[in-house]
């Protein structure tokens, strides 16, 4: 596969094919973990990792998976690693465990996942699927922790906090006092919150990609002469 076609996967992850800007996937967690930055974090990492290991092995047995039990194998692949993230999150990061509760076993039913390993990789080698589950969960994973951070300035005045007690010591450098002495808003870190915070970063991203595709129109045009 051609450098080229490794861009093209990285930017469907990261932006024109995102999780949750275009696909519009996972948003029942999103409304109800990101009321901080370092929750939205957190999952974030751990549905990547999730859909790194899951089109890693779903590539890596396609030729000796029936296709009459494929779906069927795939779900058992994926709630497989995601037990498995469960009890080390529960082990190493229980107050992390904690805070996201049962979205973490949800994880499973996440479609995005189940999507990415059918349509692409069910169908590809080994490193574009590697490639293509670590770009849709930074895709993934930005986006959670952005809306987490947004809903927890505005909620609280705070950013990342409590990121040395949820993911670790060596997170603490996070920890930022955005505007002190801040009452807060309550509203923004409840669900409805969410529900603002996402419309607003879709607007935000539709604008995005109209002025790129009139940059783009313009600089393909053909210039006239004088």
């Amino acid at each position: 596969m051609a450098n080229n076609d490794y861009r093209h996967i990285i930017g469907e992850g990261l932006w024109h094919n995102n999780i949750i800007l275009k696909q519009s996937l996972a948003l029942c967690p999103l409304l109800a973990v990101t009321g901080s930055a370092t929750n939205g974090l957190g999952l974030g990492l751990a549905t990547m990792v999730v859909m790194v290991a899951s089109n890693l092995l779903t590539s890596m047995a396609k030729g000796i998976i029936s296709k009459a039990v494929r779906i069927p194998a795939n779900i058992i692949i994926i709630a497989s690693l995601v037990t498995l993230i469960d009890a080390m999150l529960n082990a190493w990061l229980h107050p992390l465990h904690k805070v996201l509760g049962l979205f973490i076993p949800l994880i499973v039913t996440n479609c995005a996942i189940l999507g990415r390993v059918e349509s692409f990789a069910g169908k590809s080698p080994v490193l574009p699927s590697i490639v293509d589950g670590l770009a849709m969960g930074l895709g993934f994973t930005w986006v959670l922790t952005m809306l987490g951070g947004i809903r927890e300035i505005v909620g609280s005045g705070t950013l990342f906090a409590n990121a040395s007690l949820l993911l670790g010591s060596h997170f603490a450098f996070l920890e930022t006092t955005v505007i002190p002495d801040y009452l807060g808003l309550l509203l923004v870190i409840l669900p409805p919150g969410g529900f603002l915070a996402l419309g607003t970063v879709l607007a935000i991203k539709q604008k995005v990609t109209l002025i790129l595709q009139q940059r783009k129109a313009l600089a393909a045009a053909p210039v006239s002469g004088g």
